[in-house]
């Protein structure tokens, strides 16, 4: 199975207006990887930072954009991997921070809930980090973003899930990953964190055994984002639902494929978080044609768009909004209302959600008229 970005046939639509008006248009992202948006130049800089240039298969960034071609789902595991080793101190987690903010100048994304996995940095990989100094640097980057820049980010901390269970036939769950990450989210609370998530490799790691986590997560004020219905079908979507107890699902796409889940969504509103571009690196679906982000909006789902791991997958929010008219064939009203959904569904404080809403609204009939 290969992985090569030449899967995905180029932008066709001409029309630059358009490609204004999506520049301009205010935006909300509620799916991207902390991790997985570090730019190569900054994965350099690290690198060079710690020592570590000989981790890295390149020296330049247009050698590690060529490293970022997946050969494989485990080579992907290694970028990722490789990319948070180099993640040392707490001035590294603010520069990161700090930089995701700078990237949403640049797109005009006025807020941002971005997905991080402290697991990974104080316990799998042994770097000698606390939770505290994680958070300390997420928030010093995060406040100063928001003083450059104008921009709101939150954070969500996942459970890698595959971690959990042990490597064997019977598939043994391992409840530290789980107690760790809530712990690290409680921790965060007060610094930006509103959501608890569940990533990793869905295959064979069913959402029903983290149930309690969440529950927990949710008795604190939390949200409950799980990832499912991406590599797995819709019955990871609907443990998600009914025993995560979720408030939106990271993907979700393959719910399309139960017509009596998809209903319920539908009904329930329960919002996906849908990244077109990852869905087609990752061979959840093998293009465009056949990705069901159309059909879901068309049934009444509360579908958004994100980016998820932009570099990695060659992409940014803004090409996944000129995805959405080059492949989908949506028009500037179809763009405004897809839009305006990340921002009613993101798990920021209410008064400061009203107040994008509004900004949002002036400058979409601005841009309108």
């Amino acid at each position: 199975m290969s992985f090569a970005h030449d899967k995905i046939s180029p932008m066709t639509n001409n029309d630059s207006k358009l490609a204004d008006f999506i520049q301009a248009l205010p935006k909300a992202e509620i799916h991207i990887h902390l991790e997985g948006a570090i730019e190569p130049e900054t994965v350099l800089e690290l690198a060079t930072r710690h020592n570590m240039l000989e981790r890295l298969p390149a020296r330049d960034a247009a050698g590690l954009r060529e490293w970022f071609v997946f050969r494989d789902f485990p080579h992907f595991v290694d970028i990722y991997l490789t990319i948070s080793e180099m993640l040392r101190t707490p001035d590294d987690f603010e520069l990161i921070a700090y930089r995701l903010g700078a990237d949403m100048a640049a797109q005009n994304i006025l807020y941002r809930e971005a997905t991080f996995t402290p697991h990974t940095h104080v316990d799998f990989q042994d770097k000698g980090l606390s939770i505290e100094d994680i958070l300390s640097g997420l928030e010093a980057g995060r406040q100063k973003a928001k003083r450059d820049f104008g921009v709101e980010i939150r954070w969500v901390f996942d459970i890698v899930r595959n971690f959990s269970f042990e490597d064997n036939a019977e598939r043994t769950f391992k409840p530290r990953p789980s107690e760790a990450t809530l712990e690290y989210a409680l921790a965060g609370m007060d610094r930006g964190v509103v959501g608890f998530g569940l990533g990793g490799f869905e295959v064979g790691c069913p959402p029903e055994p983290f149930e309690e986590y969440f529950a927990e997560a949710k008795k604190h004020g939390l949200l409950s984002v799980p990832h499912a219905g991406e590599t797995e079908g819709p019955a990871s979507v609907r443990g998600s639902v009914y025993e995560l107890q979720a408030d939106r699902i990271g993907h979700g796409v393959r719910a399309v494929e139960d017509e009596s889940l998809l209903r319920e969504l539908i009904e329930r509103q329960i919002p996906l978080e849908v990244n077109p571009t990852s869905n087609i690196r990752l061979h959840v679906f093998e293009d465009f044609a056949s990705h069901p982000f159309r059909r879901l909006d068309e049934a009444g789902a509360f579908v958004t768009v994100n980016s998820d791991d932009p570099p990695l997958f060659n992409t940014t929010l803004i090409q996944e909004y000129q995805t959405l008219v080059d492949h989908f064939g949506y028009d500037r009203a179809g763009i405004t209302r897809i839009a305006r959904r990340a921002f009613e569904a993101a798990g920021l404080e209410e008064d400061i959600k009203q107040s994008l809403l509004a900004k949002f609204d002036q400058e979409a009939r601005q841009l309108g008229e």
